[in-house]
């Protein structure tokens, strides 16, 4: 590493193959790579002095803010670093991008096409309104994150103003073509465009989401300019260094739908066989007046190169026990009209929670959005099930899953925990929140420490 390279500290507390790429692009292109995450990152101010460890000189914000429970805690992190060192995708125009009404505000404020939206904080209020939206409708979380928490729903009905904890809105459905859904996503770093996509809905779905597998197309060379320069303008007005931008075409032209700090590159590699990861390298090497063979940008852009990175710190000695979670669980069920307590029933090997007909329609969960087909001993190919959203609070945390719509009607329990929410948990098969304390210290389950 020569004296003149650039320690580029990459924020970001999780391990994705974004985070991997950018890495392993600052090393190729001759730089100092830094991860900083749990293991290794401090800031000391002594004396007067301010210190991060380890050092770096500039710092990609890659911190995953949609997903948490408290985004708060994570911004102000990244804040605390954003006043020390100069920072790609600063705090503020983060926390912007991650509310998705507060991206659509500020977007429409600067006079770049959205939908018709509206964030209400009363049931009332976001009810009187909802007949402008025509009778099929957006309802969306203003804070998700892979499709989770987006539902097209059926607006004779009523919806809350939240899902769970977090804030909720109705926003006009853009549809040119009823049977094939797609957007376009573009990507940008700097004021450049680095690729974009075409992406597809999978089938039974309208949501264009790679990670909820939908297909790609490369769109870098044939995009529409109209499309271009608003993808462009409105990463600007957003205040990002490097975002993913979705836009939709309506009869009058494009309209953003989000702006994505944080952004996956997958997809956008499968599409365009392009990665972000080294032109997010050059822009922060460059911030700081570092030096960067563009030939090599390209060169090192035709490849993903998600490998572990040389910088990644070792691992823990003993990682982080998982919480546990009962055989029967008390948790919280919403739904896009309601929520309510209920027992639910864990078990582990079962693929997808799945949710009684009864209690689906108390909460409102649905519109169903696909069928899938799950695996029974007395029907050969098994049952073809609805599939719908629902969050799902256990203690503290919550959780936006698919869950399967059956009557559970004979059954004990009205909900079944599957993998989808169980893999964050260790399963105590001894716990169960439907027998009282007593009833398990006379059966000897309650041990004394």
């Amino acid at each position: 590493m020569s004296e003149d390279a650039v320690r580029v500290g990459v924020l970001s507390l999780h391990n994705s193959k974004e985070t991997k790429a950018i890495c392993n692009a600052v090393e190729d292109l001759g730089h100092e790579p830094v991860w900083l995450r749990e293991e290794n990152a401090a800031i000391s101010v002594e004396d007067g002095v301010v210190e991060i460890e380890p050092p770096v000189d500039v710092i990609a914000n890659r911190l995953l803010l949609s997903n948490t429970d408290q985004p708060a805690e994570l911004l102000g992190l990244a804040a605390t670093f954003e006043r020390i060192r100069p920072m790609l995708n600063e705090p503020d125009a983060v926390l912007a991008s991650i509310h998705k009404f507060a991206t659509a505000a500020t977007l429409a404020d600067w006079n770049i096409r959205v939908p018709d939206a509206l964030l209400a904080l009363s049931n009332d209020r976001l009810n009187e309104g909802r007949e402008r939206f025509g009778d099929v409708g957006v309802y969306k979380t203003a804070i998700g994150t892979h499709g989770g928490g987006t539902w097209k729903v059926d607006l004779t009905e009523r919806v809350n103003p939240k899902v769970g904890n977090r804030q909720a809105f109705l926003q006009q459905l853009i549809d040119r073509d009823d049977e094939k859904h797609r957007d376009l996503r573009v990507y940008i770093v700097g004021d450049e465009i680095v690729g974009s996509m075409y992406r597809y809905a999978p089938e039974g779905d309208w949501r264009t989401n790679v990670a909820l597998g939908g297909a790609v197309e490369d769109a870098t060379d044939d995009m529409p300019e109209e499309a271009a320069e608003t993808a462009l303008y409105a990463a600007d007005v957003m205040g990002l260094d490097y975002a993913g931008v979705d836009l939709v075409e309506g009869y009058d032209g494009w309209y953003v739908l989000e702006v994505n700090p944080t952004a996956g590159f997958k997809g956008l590699y499968e599409a365009t066989g392009t990665s972000p990861a080294p032109h997010i390298a050059k822009l922060a090497i460059e911030s700081v007046d570092g030096e960067v063979d563009d030939d090599d940008v390209e060169r090192l852009a035709a490849t993903l190169d998600d490998s572990r990175p040389s910088c990644a710190p070792a691992p823990k000695p003993s990682p982080t026990e998982q919480p546990v979670i009962g055989y029967i669980e008390e948790v919280v069920v919403t739904g896009t009209s309601g929520s309510t307590q209920s027992l639910a029933k864990s078990d582990t090997g079962a693929t997808r929670t799945s949710i009684d007909t009864s209690l689906a329609a108390e909460i409102g969960a649905g519109p169903i959005k696909s069928m899938t087909r799950v695996k029974s001993g007395s029907v050969k190919g098994g049952k073809a099930r609805p599939v719908v959203d629902l969050v799902i609070g256990i203690g503290g945390n919550q959780h936006t899953v698919t869950a399967s719509v059956e009557d559970r009607g004979h059954m004990e329990y009205p909900l079944l925990l599957g993998r989808d929410i169980l893999t964050d948990y260790r399963v105590d098969v001894r716990k169960r929140a439907d027998v009282e304390e007593a009833e398990r210290d006379e059966a000897g389950e309650i041990l004394e420490e």
